[in-house]
């Protein structure tokens, strides 16, 4: 594996690959990596020639009180992982290289119509940060698909909105939520939940999925279901930040009539907002 720390070596190496007709697969994380991960690279290794990965924390995505200082660097362990499962290249900027005229004065690229909901609704800004240093990163290394996991599934929506609107000529695949034995959803902020918190964190995936089983058995109070649900993590001991029945497109809130929906949910323990989604299909 080659690592490349500015913009114009990794293209250098890039170019060769499309002389030769090599599909580019780009799995851009912001380190600290675990099997969750390495899978979506493995997942970017069977579908493409090449396979380039990033490592950035983007301060743009963080808010005012959120960690983006106490965000862990990993870099060496992180660049062991990548080459046990066959990356080809990583990319590895400064903030200097990405942002060359400081974050202040850096164009910004939103995505209007699912932003500002969800997670959008309690880390404002948060998704203007992500879209911008993906288009960034999707105009620098010119992959011809992107994996993505599906965990972050507003986040995926909007990348895959955001590839519309702009005419991106990039295919955005999900990879699937890579678990715990016990349904805790992969996450790099796993590492904050504290002990004490640890062996009830699965409440929020269990209560997702026992939203998805009253869906499949034919409920049709949302509102009712949500909030029964938002009660059994509460009871659990964490705090809901959100919880909602949405249309699985678009991320309107779910009307009776739609076949396709997915349960989004965040909720905070003492050390961690930890996230998830459970999808449904009905008819």
């Amino acid at each position: 594996m080659q690592t490349f720390h500015h913009i114009i070596g990794l293209r250098k190496a890039l170019e060769q690959h499309r002389q030769q007709g090599h599909t580019i697969g780009f799995v851009p994380t912001m380190g600290n990596l675990h099997r969750a991960h390495l899978a979506l690279v493995e997942q970017a290794k069977s579908l493409c020639d090449v396979v380039v990965s990033s490592i950035f924390v983007n301060r743009l995505q963080f808010g005012l009180n959120e960690d983006w200082d106490k965000y862990p660097r990993t870099l060496k362990e992180d660049t062991q992982k990548l080459k046990s499962v066959g990356c080809d290249y990583l990319f590895c900027p400064d903030e200097h290289e990405v942002y060359p005229n400081g974050m202040d004065q850096q164009a910004r690229v939103i995505v209007p119509s699912m932003a500002d909901v969800l997670c959008g609704a309690s880390r404002p800004g948060h998704f203007e940060g992500v879209t911008t240093v993906v288009t960034k990163l999707f105009n620098i290394v010119q992959p011809h698909k992107a994996i993505f996991g599906i965990k972050d599934y507003q986040q995926l929506a909007i990348i895959r909105r955001m590839v519309e609107d702009l005419c991106i000529p990039v295919e955005i695949v999900a990879g699937d939520i890579v678990r715990e034995a016990d349904g805790l959803a992969m996450s790099s902020r796993n590492g904050f939940i504290l002990p004490a918190e640890r062996v009830h964190a699965n409440q929020l995936n269990k209560s997702l999925n026992w939203i998805a089983e009253q869906l499949i058995a034919g409920a049709s109070d949302f509102y009712a279901l949500e909030q029964t649900a938002r009660q059994q993590i509460e009871e659990a001991g964490f705090k809901v930040d959100y919880l909602t029945i949405c249309e699985s497109a678009s991320l309107l809130p779910a009307a009776s009539d739609d076949s396709q929906m997915t349960i989004l949910g965040a909720m905070y323990t003492q050390g961690a907002r930890l996230i998830d989604n459970v999808s449904v299909e009905l008819g």
